[in-house]
């Protein structure tokens, strides 16, 4: 029963993004690993979302940084299931500092965003192609942002870790080809807790409002907005590799 779908890791997913790109794919008919670094619980309410759209689901705890939390994950959707056709990179980490204040931001602050922004991405590829390869229509999603396009977001350090990812997507979709595809979502301003959290409520009501009257489509994202993409960079996209897609409301036209 287990093989008749597909297997998808969702990086990321006890919450917002990763939590509706899972949901969206157990649609989809994909068995899901859930993962998360500290949220159990909600990471077991998703999974539970994932199971009531029929869908099979695991749950792993792991930090992405660490490549032996990786191989880990990779493992346990191959014991569970015995195969992997694709994997979301959606965990993300970041230090919410204005671009002009320098001192704001540490050495180890640009080693931690990049740990798991950047090098928990090509830890995961690793661990999975091999699996991927096999599936014979491998699919690969980074979740990135137009921060890593345009050079700002919530700190320096944040875009540039998404500007590596960009880049990165395409050293992999060469490297990986024919048999996996890589592709990258850039995101602008999302609805979600994360961003709640880090500017605080205020902050976040004025800059939804402000980016709200800005952008050409007078709306900005929302979690099933970046999932709807994910799903068509997995579901179709047979030619596409390699590629950078901003789901932004046209953000980057005005900015």
């Amino acid at each position: 029963m287990s093989n008749s779908r597909k297997v998808a890791i969702v990086t990321g997913s006890a919450t917002g993004t990763g939590a509706a790109i899972a949901i969206e794919l157990a649609k989809k008919n994909y068995n899901i690993v859930v993962n998360y670094t500290k949220s159990e619980t909600e990471a077991n309410d998703t999974a539970d979302k994932v199971r009531a759209e029929g869908a099979e689901c695991i749950v792993v705890q792991g930090d992405v940084s660490r490549d032996e939390d990786c191989k880990k994950l990779a493992q346990a959707a191959v014991d569970k299931w015995g195969r992997i056709d694709a994997l979301v990179n959606n965990a993300g980490r970041t230090k919410f500092v204005p671009h002009a204040d320098l001192d704001g931001l540490s050495a180890q602050d640009f080693q931690d965003i990049y740990a798991v922004n950047t090098i928990g991405p090509f830890q995961m590829t690793r661990a999975c192609a091999p699996y991927l390869k096999e599936s014979g229509r491998g699919r690969i999603v980074m979740i990135s942002s137009v921060a890593g396009t345009h050079g700002h977001g919530s700190s320096v350090a944040y875009a540039a870790s998404k500007g590596a990812l960009n880049s990165m997507t395409k050293s992999l979709a060469r490297a990986l080809g024919p048999e996996i595809t890589v592709n990258a979502i850039c995101p602008g301003m999302i609805e979600t807790r994360w961003l709640k959290e880090g500017w605080g409520e205020e902050n976040y009501d004025r800059n939804k409002a402000s980016m709200t009257k800005k952008v050409p489509l007078a709306n900005i994202s929302k979690p099933e907005d970046i999932a709807d993409a994910v799903v068509w960079f997995i579901e179709g996209a047979n030619l596409v590799t390699g590629e950078l897609l901003l789901v932004d409301g046209g953000m980057h036209l005005v900015s």
